[in-house]
């Protein structure tokens, strides 16, 4: 095993792609596909076959009030056969629409909420191993309250949420001793308590580049297909 030094600056990941040498379509689902590919693991190197899941990608949001409290969703989770914690979250499916802007959306419609300053707290990829799927979170601080005849009407497992407000530091407790799994509370939760620390310090703005989305990372970070239905938009 090779081992290199590196500088604070240089702990990052890189694009990266390998030359495919075939893709074929195995499952096509109602939101995210299952693709097979062939590719090379280096220039004339081994040839590797993976099955991985296509995904439009997700925005997830830590909103923070001004007590520090952050607002947790629960919801049920069918295939883990769980109702979770959670934190509000949607999916990258409106063409032309920026990841901000889907933030700002999933914020009102899962927590009627509408917040002043919305920035970048972390990125993440879910499982690269088998999912194409990235994950950005922000952190929504100065909150207010949708006006209730502008409020979105939930359906499905979001007409069963139940809204709570829980202090910050509360949150990384429960992280830490188990009782709550969510990997978007997960991650947002230890991020929003790290960047607390430095005093928001490192907090980017919200239409920064999204490189580790691959669908994003050439677009200009705007979602360049919608997978809504057209009789549903």
């Amino acid at each position: 095993m090779e081992f290199v030094e590196l500088g604070p600056e240089e702990l990052a990941d890189a694009v990266d792609p390998r030359r495919v040498l075939s893709s074929e379509r195995v499952y096509e689902g109602r939101i995210w596909d299952v693709q097979a590919e062939q590719f090379e693991l280096s220039d004339g190197g081994p040839r590797m076959t993976r099955d991985f899941i296509t995904h439009p990608g997700a925005v997830t949001v830590v909103a923070l009030d001004d007590q520090d409290r952050m607002h947790l969703i629960r919801q049920y989770r069918h295939p883990v056969g769980m109702t979770m914690w959670e934190i509000p979250a949607g999916i990258l499916d409106m063409e032309g629409e920026r990841p901000e802007v889907t933030a700002r959306r999933e914020l009102a419609e899962e927590a009627d909420l509408e917040p002043e300053d919305l920035r970048i707290l972390a990125d993440f990829n879910n499982s690269p191993g088998s999912s194409a799927e990235a994950i950005r979170v922000f952190l929504a601080r100065g909150l207010s309250e949708v006006p209730e005849d502008q409020r979105h009407e939930r359906s499905d497992e979001e007409s069963e949420i139940v809204s709570a407000r829980v202090p910050l530091d509360d949150v990384v407790a429960a992280v830490l001793a188990g009782r709550v799994s969510s990997p978007n509370l997960v991650v947002g939760a230890l991020a929003a308590h790290a960047a607390r620390a430095t005093g928001w310090a490192t907090l980017r703005d919200p239409s920064a580049p999204w490189p580790a989305h691959p669908q994003l990372r050439n677009s200009g970070g705007v979602v360049t297909r919608s997978i809504i239905p057209p009789d549903q938009r």
